[in-house]
């Protein structure tokens, strides 16, 4: 289906209202000024004041206010005239519809909602949103509830980014792909691109979005935590490991040029061997005597 094509909006400067409310007062009184003047009551009178105040209340519902960061929308017998942004008290035609528009930032704070990342393991996620509207026709035109419209997309796009990344590194994925939870500002850049295209039509601009919650779900979340403590487990003793190896290293290295002691390569294993448990250990290793050699 060919797309329809999208409202754009008119500044308009309408007319300042206070010149137009002395001109009706002024015209209001001087007709009763002129009718009670005649000193006698006929139907010509009664015409006047009915026609004065039928005038009086017809005029009314042209003045309107738009306040700092409002607009009003004008829509004349169902065609749009423009918008008023300029603050202030005016008037206009008084058959015209005046559909208030915020201009001011929102913050928009999504449900938490369960979505598969793309290591397929379930997560909890959820996402905090500043938007305003740029456009006020698109906006009130172009989608039947523009708030309403926000908040399904922000949903939408939150499950997409969640469902394209994995929600940490070395998950059985590629190692160039972005994780949730390592590169937050990469995310939430791909987020807030992803809302301002969908968010587009509306006429609404995506000013930041940001992650305001992720965890594993609640069915897989011991497991998780026993996998995460694993992985930390071995890249400590991989640490460890290779410290040990520099230390031993250097220890051989320093006992030969300083001449120390003269080691075979048996006595050179076994010294190895007893400084990598004693570096590599998790408890205090515990002295043995030996009072023979190591060949008795």
């Amino acid at each position: 289906m060919t797309e329809r094509p999208r409202s754009q909006e008119i500044q308009r400067d309408s007319i300042s209202g206070w010149p137009v409310l002395i001109l009706l007062v002024l015209l209001e009184a001087a007709n009763i000024v002129f009718l009670s003047n005649r000193g006698r009551e006929d139907a010509l009178m009664g015409i006047l004041l009915a026609t004065g105040a039928v005038l009086f209340i017809l005029t009314l519902p042209g003045f309107f206010i738009v306040g700092p960061n409002q607009s009003r929308t004008l829509v004349l017998f169902g065609t749009y005239k423009g918008t008023a942004r300029k603050q202030g008290f005016f008037w206009t035609n008084p058959f015209t519809l005046k559909h208030k528009v915020s201009l001011k930032a929102h913050n928009v704070a999504s449900e938490k909602i369960k979505v598969n990342d793309l290591a397929g393991n379930p997560i909890e996620i959820g996402a905090v949103v500043v938007w305003q509207v740029a456009d006020t026709a698109q906006a009130l035109f172009d989608v039947e509830d523009y708030r309403e419209f926000v908040d399904i997309q922000i949903e939408a796009a939150v499950r997409k980014v969640a469902s394209t990344h994995p929600y940490d590194e070395g998950q059985d994925t590629p190692a160039e792909v972005v994780s949730l939870r390592g590169d937050g500002d990469e995310v939430a850049n791909e987020l807030q691109a992803t809302l301002a295209e969908r968010l587009s039509r509306a006429g609404i601009e995506v000013l930041e979005a940001r992650l305001s919650h992720l965890a594993y779900a609640q069915e897989i979340a011991s497991a998780m935590l026993q996998r995460q403590q694993a992985q930390a487990v071995i890249a400590a003793r991989q640490k460890i490991v290779e410290g040990a190896v520099g230390m031993v290293e250097m220890a051989l290295t320093q006992l030969g040029e300083r001449g120390v002691v003269q080691l075979d390569d048996e006595r050179r294993a076994t010294l190895v061997g007893n400084l990598l448990v004693v570096l590599c250990g998790q408890a205090n290793p515990q002295p043995v005597l030996n009072t023979g050699s190591l060949y008795s």
